[in-house]
């Protein structure tokens, strides 16, 4: 019996229409674990097969024409998991990191870390700075990676600089709107995401892109993240194509 190859869905599927993609995608990369428990693996298992599903992601963001992708790598909370596994995902961003880079580098990938990256090692620190430097003026897909990111944080981050700004004369309280506050998140600069996609079903936003997420559809698949291929996409794409971005105002219908 000859078992057929799966389909690599290279190119955007006919179904999908082109000129309503989202320009940016914001993915909650949850179930790791699980996967690697179904199967009888550690979790650190599942946390690499996870990076692999990423590079595919950013892939076929840049075959299908959508620019921008962030990725929940980390968040403020996750310090809390065991320290045997907090100290692998760090060796594991490095790693990553210093292996990927130059392959970022010819697929013209621009790579941005947002969080309060102080608090990691200084030779993690070290990779990333490297990584942001050297693909800053790449053109491709802007890859986005929230590591010790907390969407609560930020906020109250960027509140704290404004207050600064405001005591030291440098900006009137009357001038501060939605526009100002934006240039003071992690994010300034970056485009909101139009889509966010959770994986392994569970619904919530988890504290990430607070701010930014106000407008954006939200999906949600049962399916882990290790097993989120393009097919797994092309179905949030159907989906997101489906809605109708209202934004607050008066539907058509």
């Amino acid at each position: 019996m000859t078992v057929k190859e799966p389909i690599v869905l290279k190119d955007l599927p006919k179904d999908l229409d082109s000129n309503r993609l989202p320009k940016h995608i914001a993915v909650i990369m949850d179930g790791n674990g699980r996967w690697a428990k179904r199967r009888g693996r550690p979790r650190i298992m599942g946390h690499q097969r996870g990076v692999d599903t990423l590079k595919d992601l950013l892939r076929c963001c840049r075959d299908w024409g959508i620019s921008a992708l962030t990725a929940y790598a980390f968040s403020t909370e996750n310090w809390g998991r065991p320290l045997e596994e907090v100290d692998f995902l760090m060796t594991l961003f490095e790693r990553v990191l210093r292996r990927e880079l130059q392959e970022m580098m010819a697929e013209n990938v621009k790579i941005r870390f947002v969080g309060n990256l102080d608090v990691l090692s200084p030779s993690l620190q070290s990779e990333i700075f490297r990584a942001m430097a050297d693909t800053e003026n790449n053109t491709g897909v802007q890859f986005t990676v929230a590591t010790n990111y907390g969407g609560r944080q930020e906020i109250v981050e960027g509140c704290r600089a404004i207050a600064q700004q405001v005591q030291q004369g440098l900006l009137k309280l009357e001038d501060i709107n939605e526009s100002i506050f934006e240039g003071y998140l992690y994010t300034k600069g970056i485009p909101d995401p139009d889509l966010l996609i959770r994986t392994s079903g569970e619904m919530r936003i988890s504290n990430f892109l607070l701010w930014q997420l106000a407008y954006a559809e939200i999906y949600v698949t049962p399916t882990l993240w290790p097993d989120f291929d393009r097919h797994c996409l092309h179905k949030a794409l159907l989906d997101y194509q489906q809605r109708e971005r209202r934004f607050g105002k008066v539907g058509k219908t």
